[in-house]
């Protein structure tokens, strides 16, 4: 599929690459004008298509963004320690092992990100989740959060830190589309037509 003004991606993740400008540049040509891509980084629950709620959205309203994300495949980022350095007989330092290697990719998704956006999930605890909220607000990082209202009390110091907290892919692209675009359906669009 191919956004106005030429912008193309996949809406498939895969685990070993994240949406991009195949030049990897930073701004894109959009309806013939030089337009800054954003970068939002994806973090949190990896049992839902989320993310591609979110992109697919995006890329219908002809955003200018990349995506990046995590390693979602639950195994891989569990194992990747001992898959590439050895096993452990410990279970803590083969998770140490992983959670460091996982940071390295982590850590600088976010700090590349003009937005990130973290989304809690329903069924589990996402302390990873937490502590890529804690970073990105630590760093300045416009923060978005999603969650449920079940987990609001839970979260409410996540929240305190996110400049936006919704429930929905949806909420998510309409508030990337009117930072990015400026475009608010049913104010903005009302004014073009004047």
């Amino acid at each position: 599929m191919t956004a106005r003004g030429g912008f193309s991606a996949s809406f498939r993740f895969s685990a070993a690459t994240a949406w991009s400008l195949k030049d990897g540049s930073i701004r894109a040509d959009v309806n013939g004008s030089k337009m800054m891509t954003w970068t939002v980084y994806l973090s949190g629950e990896i049992h839902s298509d989320w993310r591609d709620e979110i992109a697919r959205g995006s890329m219908t309203a002809g955003l200018a963004v990349i995506f990046t994300r995590p390693v979602t495949h639950h195994e891989a980022s569990d194992d990747v320690g001992v898959a590439l350095l050895g096993s452990e007989p410990d279970k803590f330092w083969h998770d140490h092992k992983g959670a460091q290697i996982n940071a390295i990719r982590t850590r600088s998704l976010i700090e590349k990100a003009d937005i990130v956006v973290v989304r809690f999930g329903e069924k589990y605890r996402q302390w990873n989740a937490a502590f890529d909220a804690g970073f990105a607000a630590a760093l300045g990082k416009p923060l978005i959060v999603m969650h449920q209202d079940e987990h609001a009390h839970a979260l409410k110091e996540v929240d305190a830190a996110a400049l936006a907290v919704t429930s929905s892919p949806e909420q998510v692209v309409a508030i990337l589309r009117y930072v990015i675009d400026g475009d608010l359906p049913g104010y903005t669009d009302k004014a073009a037509s004047r």
